[in-house]
């Protein structure tokens, strides 16, 4: 059986899984914290010697952490944000487990943009799950992945509230260009995490181009029907002048 687990100075949360299985642990971190990672290979010594192991960072070895034995225990010190990732202890077999250590994450994304109207306004919420009574510090941005402009209150063209787990932003008197991403970020003592939400800026004409398009095309069918009807009546009616013709004409050459 593998066994292993986490711990700070105050907690401890072991957990296994059957021999051979590689096992992943999600720790979320709020505060700085001196972080005991351990796991271990239990099983018959006859069947299970000891064996290598050695610990990694983000899938690079870390220096002199090799040792020879089933057990296998690291303290780290998370002292900031670039401290975050996955730490795994890996046997000699392949054996791992992975420690994926983070802030806490939203829980709720939104698959599709929000979406207003130029002139109009918008409100952008975002919500952290947790205790109630936790207080968050907040902050929103507007870029993209790699570049990100951070969003201060401004009278008539942004408001930001925020209270505990929620916060809000509202875009007032909107424009095409502020379609794009915005993130809320919420902000620990070890770090951040941020939430993107899409925002999509149309016309209030916009969501009316299907049905004008359909009416264009409606009033298109209904003239071109038009058009063909007049043109059979004018055959028609040329037809029976035509008929009536040659009947008086056959009438003269009785008389």
């Amino acid at each position: 059986t593998y066994v292993s687990g986490a711990a700070s100075e105050h907690t401890h949360c072991p957990f296994l899984c059957h021999t051979g299985e590689n096992v992943t642990e999600n720790i979320e971190l709020r505060q700085l914290v001196r972080l005991f990672l351990e796991c271990s290979l239990t099983a018959d010594q006859n069947k299970l010697p000891n064996m290598t192991a050695f610990w990694s960072r983000d899938g690079q070895e870390i220096p002199d952490s090799q040792l020879v034995n089933r057990f296998c225990l690291h303290r780290f010190n998370i002292t900031s944000e670039e401290k975050m990732g996955t730490y795994s202890c890996v046997f000699e077999n392949k054996v791992r487990a992975d420690f994926v250590l983070a802030t806490p994450r939203f829980r709720e994304k939104r698959d599709k943009p929000v979406v207003s109207y130029v002139r109009d306004f918008v409100v952008l919420p975002c919500k952290m799950e947790g205790s109630e009574n936790e207080s968050l510090t907040w902050l929103w941005f507007k870029g993209n992945e790699t570049h990100k402009e951070r969003i201060s209150a401004q009278p008539e063209r942004f408001e930001i509230r925020s209270e505990n787990r929620t916060s809000r932003l509202k875009l007032i008197n909107l424009t095409f260009a502020d379609a794009g991403f915005y993130y809320c970020a919420a902000v620990y003592a070890v770090g951040s995490t941020m939430n993107p939400i899409k925002l999509k800026v149309i016309t209030f004409w916009e969501p009316l181009k299907p049905f004008i398009a359909i009416l264009i095309a409606v009033v298109l069918l209904v003239v071109v029907i038009f058009l063909c009807e007049k043109r059979q009546s004018k055959k028609k009616v040329t037809e029976e002048e035509k008929g009536a013709e040659d009947g008086s004409s056959m009438r003269h050459r009785k008389v």
